[in-house]
């Protein structure tokens, strides 16, 4: 009898050590898992959704249903952001090639290298609202145009546009004198022009605002601009 009383304690203990044991073990993986696993425990006790209470910080404190079409609504909310957001790019682009556009149809009816320049400068300055834009070529030309850059620019399309069509960002305080003739602020985008694998030089174009000209720039644009250029330049100067 005194053995069988003294089993049953043991089992008892047993039992209540593997409860303990379970409780120390359980976590925040165990929980959602099980949920995950098991969603119908809802639907068994459906009084959860309502008198579960979690804190917000509005609020006070809220049930799962209310914290649920909370997060719907910021969902949406996000979601709807993200849509003007794609809506006002588009927009933007749009309007971009509306005038890049524009300007080629210009560009094309320009009889004279001084007329090309103007048209260049005009396109850069008020059209697409930017500070400057230079002009810089391998080979001297007879013509005189405010927009042609004097100095010997070689280590400059050497070091930035060795490798690559394109530079975006700042450029050091000497080359900026090089190129502008003086320190400017903002940012700035050189870009190398090419007719016929012959390099003729460089665009510089500079911008007062010091994030508009980022490498991450998307360059389908500049890439027909610049070939376009690039041939107008070769038939207008004869490079």
């Amino acid at each position: 009898m005194s053995s069988n009383k003294s089993s049953s304690t043991e089992t008892q203990i047993t039992k209540a050590n593997l409860m303990q044991s379970a409780e120390l073990i359980l976590s925040d993986d165990i929980v959602v898992s099980y949920l995950q696993d098991n969603p119908e425990i809802f639907a068994r006790h459906p009084e959860l959704l309502t008198s579960i209470r979690l804190a917000d910080h509005q609020r006070g404190t809220v049930s799962l249903v209310e914290r649920q079409q909370q997060q719907l609504r910021l969902k949406i909310h996000s979601l709807e952001d993200e849509i003007t957001q794609l809506m006002s790019i588009a927009n933007n682009n749009e309007q971009l090639f509306s005038l890049y556009s524009d300007l080629y149809l210009r560009l094309l009816d320009c009889t004279s290298a001084n007329e090309l320049l103007d048209c260049l400068f005009q396109a850069t300055t008020e059209l697409l609202s930017l500070s400057n834009l230079k002009l810089w070529l391998v080979k001297p030309i007879a013509v005189d145009h405010h927009s042609l850059i004097k100095n010997d620019c070689g280590g400059i399309i050497q070091n930035r546009l060795d490798k690559d069509d394109y530079y975006f960002g700042r450029l050091q305080q000497s080359e900026q004198e090089l190129v502008f003739s003086q320190v400017t602020e903002g940012s700035v985008v050189l870009v190398k022009l090419e007719h016929q694998h012959k390099v003729l030089g460089f665009l510089a174009i500079s911008s007062a605002d010091a994030e508009h000209f980022d490498p991450r720039m998307d360059t389908l644009l500049l890439s027909q601009f610049k070939k376009l250029v690039a041939k107008l330049l070769k038939q207008h100067l004869t490079l």
